[in-house]
C-alpha cells in the first residue's frame, strides 16, 4: 500500500507540476491545446494564474507528500491526504468555472479520492 500511495503521489504531483509549468510558459494555452475560450466567464484572462496554482499549490503539496513519504516522516499520510483533497478540489472548481466536463476530470478526481483513501488506510484507519 505504501508503494501504491507513493506512485499515486508522484503521478499526481508530477502531472500537476508539469502541466502548470506548461500553462505558465505559454499563458495562451497553446502548449496544452487549451483554447482561451474555456476561460470565458472565469476571473482569468489567460492560463498564467491557473498554471501557478496548479504547479505550485496542487503539484507542490503532492510533491511535498512524496518527499515526506521518502523520509518516512510521521506527517506523511496527512500530507498525502491534503494532496488528494487539493487535487480533488482543483478538479471540482475547474469543472464549475469552465462549465465543461472532460474524461480527464474523472481520472484526476478519482486519483484524488484514491490518494485520500489509501493514506487514510495507511494511517491505521479503515476506509471500508
Amino acid at each position: 500500500m505504501r508503494s501504491l500511495l507513493f506512485f499515486l503521489l508522484v503521478f499526481a504531483g508530477g502531472a500537476s507540476f508539469v502541466s502548470g509549468l506548461m500553462m505558465i510558459s505559454s499563458p495562451d494555452g497553446s502548449n496544452l491545446n487549451l483554447p482561451l475560450s474555456l476561460l470565458e466567464g472565469t476571473p482569468f484572462d489567460n492560463y498564467l494564474v491557473p498554471g501557478i496554482i496548479l504547479a505550485f499549490i496542487v503539484g507542490g503539496i503532492n510533491m511535498a507528500a512524496v518527499a515526506l513519504n521518502l523520509q518516512r516522516h510521521k506527517a506523511r499520510y496527512n500530507w498525502a491526504q491534503a494532496g488528494g483533497v487539493v487535487l480533488g478540489g482543483w478538479i471540482i472548481v475547474q469543472m464549475i468555472l469552465i462549465h465543461t466536463v472532460h474524461w480527464l476530470h474523472f481520472i484526476f478526481l478519482g486519483l484524488g479520492v484514491l490518494i485520500i483513501l489509501v493514506a487514510y488506510q495507511l494511517k491505521g484507519k479503515w476506509a471500508v
